[in-house]
């Protein structure tokens, strides 16, 4: 496979620069590990005061290491790392991995040093892995330019992760397990390398199955969605995000803001991608090996055959808490469970063997279960105890996992007496769990990448081109305003088709009066002053007034309550609207995420959305099925969909607003923040209003 990042697990030749002959340094660790693993290129001690290292001879500069040499690997000072870099450079070196420390993780400083060296490097075209970070793996080229102590066996996950630590530690967790792996990337500060890019890389490398990710911030949101939406049909891609509370949601410039941080935005991206977000280490790992091992399940139905019915309960619990259940045995299946088992055994589901089972009456239950086609997963449970054979129960259950087309899970609840059943079942790809319940997230794992595989290749949904003289209408009334109030908001969401209540500004009450006597009464008052946004908090708003009398006497009253209770504001008049039809009300609206952009949101609106947060967010641009899918999993749009005998809403032109505002978002990058609250959705077939909207710009 050509790529710019082969050399990082593939190289002909390795230098190790700043290469020590002292095993306690990291270095020693990583010409150990280059020469240990199965490697079969050249390594390159590079050390002015050494002769050899491990017995390979040590070269004082980068300059006398001969060729074939197509990584470096550098374990240096940051102190001498640009000098380092360069003589890398003019030695003709494309790929860097930098172990070094002390670069913007440790503030402007060393964040400077970084863009130096960056810049260095895209001078010499070299791809860089780092810095601090702890190197990469390939178990089967035996290429290890980490310092981690110990190699899992050879299999499909590959692992990118931008913590070096965890690395480390995932290693050592799961080494004893025979867990099978292709890869290990530590990605460190991401000068060059990105997690992106290497997502990229193993999705064309055939070993790599399955692409486990452990991430704490992706650099270029728009970028990786449209990367991981192509890899992920491809094969799986598990992620366990980070850093998850959000400091960003405490915004309250407006319910979008205060509602939609930014690991809302990842949940959205993810998901949108393709991408199976996993809540931990232990998850991450399970569901990985589970997807690179063992056939994706044909449907929700799970056969349980075990020895305790403790066990299997917890088990089933967690099934259906993964929304899995357990399936109906069928009567024959049973009467033949019946023939070999024990008399006093339960053969529904749970089948239950008792205390004393043999690796036999394994086999025998999970054959015929097997055979059962109202069964699309199988899971036989173990507790030890002192009269079973814990090491045949385990061979049983890959001797019948070399026979079934289903998914097979297996359970062996206990630590002390399960190792070497444990090898013996990872080693041939059965899946094997220290506890009942670890299963239940595997499966909604499972399944939904299976729903990956079935969806239809994104296209982003079809929009109304805005009016170009409207738009610049809008930007006039904008001027060089940050807090955009609804008047200026109306003229940008007219400009892009999207409908706004009859209504326009007026800065007297005569002018007031004109509009009203224009769209017809009864009519609504709203205030209209630049540093006001939540209009009903401060009673800037007075409804249903009926005539010309009631609305003089509002307009006064209203500019003399803003004027009472909030004197910074600059009033700028009132909005005259005619009083809507009542209808259902919804919030749409859009906070600009840092490393995803435009992230849209629907939910049920009013003035009490950030108390009932009934909420969905996806990450613009849209697809049909993204808008059809962020109306439906909310209360809103179960209501809108005639819940108990309800009116239908008019989801079409629900749905247009949605393409309309995310077009606008996309189209306009100065705004951080928009929102149309409350938008009325009428009967089907009568349309939407904006009521009320609001804007924030950077």
């Amino acid at each position: 496979m050509h790529s710019s990042l082969s050399p990082f697990f593939n190289a002909k030749g390795v230098a190790v620069l700043g290469a020590s002959t002292n095993p306690k340094k990291l270095s020693y660790g990583i010409v150990e590990n280059l020469l240990i693993n199965g490697y079969q290129g050249e390594v390159y001690p590079v050390n002015p005061k050494a002769d050899q290292i491990l017995g390979k001879k040590a070269y004082a500069s980068i300059a006398d290491v001969p060729d074939p040499v197509e990584l470096a690997v550098v374990v240096l000072p940051v102190t001498v790392i640009m000098e380092t870099m360069q003589a890398i450079g003019e030695r003709g070196i494309k790929s860097v991995v930098i172990i070094t420390g002390g670069f913007k993780e440790l503030g402007p400083e060393g964040a400077e040093i970084e863009n130096s060296v960056k810049k260095l490097a895209q001078d010499y075209g070299m791809r860089v892995v780092g810095p601090n970070c702890v190197g990469t793996l390939d178990v089967r080229t035996g290429l290890n330019s980490t310092f981690i102590k110990g190699v899992p066996p050879a299999g499909p996950i590959a692992f990118i992760s931008q913590s070096g630590a965890i690395c480390g530690g995932v290693i050592d967790l799961i080494i004893n397990s025979k867990i099978g792996f292709s890869h290990f990337a530590s990605l460190g500060n991401e000068m060059d390398v990105t997690e992106t890019d290497m997502l990229e890389y193993f999705a064309e490398d055939d070993d790599a199955k399955v692409i486990a990710m452990y991430v704490e911030g992706i650099q270029d949101g728009q970028r990786f969605m449209k990367v991981a939406r192509e890899v992920s049909k491809k094969k799986p891609i598990v992620f366990l995000k980070a850093g998850k509370n959000d400091a960003g949601a405490k915004a309250v410039s407006s319910h979008t803001g205060s509602l939609a941080g930014s690991y809302a935005a990842y949940q959205a991206a993810l998901k949108q991608s393709g991408v199976i977000e996993v809540e931990n280490i232990n998850q991450l790992f399970n569901l990985a090996w589970a997807l690179g091992s063992q056939p994706l399940p044909k449907g929700k139905r799970v056969a349980l055959t075990t020895n305790a019915g403790g066990a299997a309960a917890l088990a089933a619990d967690s099934l259906d808490f993964n929304e899995f259940t357990l399936a109906k045995i069928a009567p024959e299946i049973q009467t033949r469970l019946r023939e070999k088992l024990n008399p006093s055994a339960q053969v529904s589901n749970p089948v239950d063997m008792l205390g004393s089972v043999s690796p036999e009456d394994y086999l025998w239950s999970l054959g015929n279960l097997d055979q059962d086609e109202g069964v699309d997963v199988l899971m036989p449970i173990l507790v030890p105890q002192s009269l079973v054979d814990t090491v045949g129960v385990a061979k049983a259950w890959v001797e019948f996992g070399q026979t079934t087309q289903k998914t097979l899970l297996t359970c062996l609840m206990g630590e002390r007496s399960t190792g070497e059943s444990e090898q013996i079942l990872n080693t041939n790809k059965v899946p094997v769990y220290k506890f009942p319940d670890l299963a239940g997230p595997v499966l909604k794992g499972m399944w939904s990448y299976k729903e990956v595989l079935e969806r239809p290749t994104f296209e982003e949904v079809s929009y109304s081109l805005a009016d170009s003289d409207e738009v610049e209408k809008a930007r006039q009334a904008i001027g060089q305003r940050k807090v955009i109030g609804e008047y200026e908001s109306r003229l940008l969401l007219n400009a892009y088709g999207i409908p706004n209540v009859p209504g326009d500004l007026a800065n007297n009450s005569e002018a007031a009066e004109k509009i009203a006597e224009m769209i017809g009464y009864p009519v609504v008052l709203k205030i209209v002053a630049e540093g006001l946004i939540h209009k009903s908090d401060a009673g800037g708003i007075i409804l249903n007034l009926h005539n010309a009398e009631e609305l003089r006497v509002a307009y006064s009253k209203l500019i003399k309550r803003i004027n009472k209770t909030e004197p910074e504001a600059k009033i700028l008049g009132a909005m005259v609207e005619k009083m809507a039809p009542k209808g259902f009300e919804v919030i749409v609206g859009m906070r600009r995420d840092a490393t995803f952009g435009a992230l849209m949101m629907f939910g049920m609106g009013g003035t009490m959305v950030e108390l009932i947060k009934d909420i969905q967010f996806k990450v613009a641009p849209l697809s049909v099925s993204d808008i059809k899918e962020m109306v439906a999993n909310t209360t809103a749009g179960r209501l809108l969909n005639g819940y108990r005998g309800g009116t239908v809403g008019d989801f079409e032109a629900l749905y247009e607003v949605i393409a309309q505002l995310s077009h606008l978002a996309m189209e306009h990058p100065e705004i951080q923040e928009i929102e149309i609250n409350p938008l009325v959705v009428y009967p089907e077939g009568q349309g939407v209003l904006a009521i009320d909207s609001r804007m924030i710009l950077s």
